[in-house]
């Protein structure tokens, strides 16, 4: 006799009072039938895929340097896929296209550093006087203060100082951050010879990827393809356009007020704009310091103002305009990605955070169909509780 041959038993009887099936209650696997089975059998699995989406970021955070220039690499060749298409359909051979759109963006690049290089050699002497003057007008600002510190005690403090630059620990930080340049100029050479290819061979490498699949898995594969390609697209070019109006506005604004390093602040205000968020405020902090200690506190105040005027504008009017419906994400949404993509890869995870987290809905709303979400994220009627295609306002069914 089994452990469980004495629990009761059930019949199920049909219209004519034959028996169909005998259910046992007692038997083990019926306890993974009631509800707290099935929310244990729940929990297991998201703790399977937790672990396997932890198992993945570990393997990534290993060969950084090649998903970081990978990811870059697809985002540059997103961003000029219409380009490469328009050269394509005018009979443009794949490889001349290419080397076009290569050498347009080493154009750009290179420009845009020689200027960023002539205005600090042209303005450093200068702000670093000022900037000597401001570190002078500090201490005698401490010097004023309720509770003493003596120049005994500063001198201890800059003694400290030289101390550790000349220690093992600095010279440790130092030969990390060659390794660091290292690193950095291997990535780039490496996303240099990514980017080629995908603009090149992009269409040919995607149908490659596409072999395995049929029918609508394959149907949704060509749509998830396309939409990343899309939304990539679209969100690069979209920011770049609206932190070049930001770059053009604080920059005007900080050459009428006379701020030295204009040109270079600019710069970093465009650049900075590709992180939402923090990055204008990081711009709007380095430019406020600048006319700090060049100008006074007047002038950084009317700073601090021109870069708010100007980010309000961007955020209110422009970026809706440029950005659209599609690429809107909700600010808690892209704090968590800034968050997250920080902590996972720095300076550059802040960087690629969003559009990644942009692409993974982008992809969400067209997985059931061109214009069909995944059921799970479809907008329901309250009344009815039914879904709700956006596009038509009509119900799925």
């Amino acid at each position: 006799m089994g452990l469980f041959s004495s629990a009761p038993k059930s019949v199920r009887l049909d219209t004519s009072g034959k028996s169909l099936r005998v259910d046992a209650p007692g038997r083990p696997w019926s306890l993974w039938t009631d509800g707290l089975g099935v929310l244990a059998i729940r929990a297991l699995q998201v703790m399977l895929v937790a672990g396997i989406a932890a198992a993945l970021i570990v393997g990534i955070q290993q060969v950084t340097v090649v998903t970081i220039p990978l990811v870059i690499a697809l985002i540059f060749a997103s961003a000029f896929a219409p380009v490469m298409s328009w050269m394509r359909r005018r009979g443009v051979p794949s490889l001349v296209a290419t080397l076009l759109a290569m050498l347009a963006i080493l154009v750009i690049l290179g420009a845009v550093s020689w200027l960023i290089v002539w205005a600090v050699r042209d303005q450093w002497d200068e702000l670093y006087t000022q900037a000597e003057q401001g570190f002078q007008d500090l201490l005698a600002w401490v010097n004023t203060l309720p509770f003493e510190i003596d120049q005994e005690q500063l001198d201890e403090w800059i003694a400290a100082l030289g101390d550790f630059v000349t220690s093992a620990q600095f010279g440790s930080g130092a030969l990390a951050g060659v390794g660091a340049v290292a690193n950095f100029v291997t990535g780039l050479v490496l996303m240099v010879v990514m980017l080629f290819f995908f603009l090149k061979d992009g269409p040919q490498m995607w149908a490659f990827l596409l072999r395995p699949f049929r029918g609508e898995n394959y149907e949704r594969a060509v749509r998830v393809g396309d939409k990343t390609v899309s939304t990539l697209g679209s969100y690069v070019r979209g920011t770049a356009a609206v932190a070049a109006v930001d770059a053009i506005g604080i920059t005007i604004g900080l050459l009428i007020l006379g701020v030295p390093l204009w040109l270079p602040l600019g710069v970093l205000v465009f650049l900075l704009a590709f992180i939402p968020i923090v990055g204008a405020t990081l711009a709007g902090i380095l430019a406020a310091l600048v006319a700090l200690v060049s100008q006074g506190w007047v002038i950084a105040l009317i700073v601090v103002g021109v870069v708010v005027l100007v980010n309000q504008l961007e955020g209110n009017l422009l970026q809706p305009v440029l950005m659209g419906r599609s690429m809107k994400l909700h600010a808690f949404v892209i704090l968590i990605a800034l968050t997250v993509g920080t902590v996972l890869a720095g300076i550059v995870g802040a960087v690629l955070a969003v559009p990644i987290t942009a692409v993974a809905w982008g992809i969400v709303q067209v997985w059931d169909g061109p214009h069909t979400p995944a059921r799970w994220a479809r907008p329901k009627r309250r009344d009815a509780g039914v879904d709700v295609d956006e596009s038509t306002q009509q119900p799925i069914a």
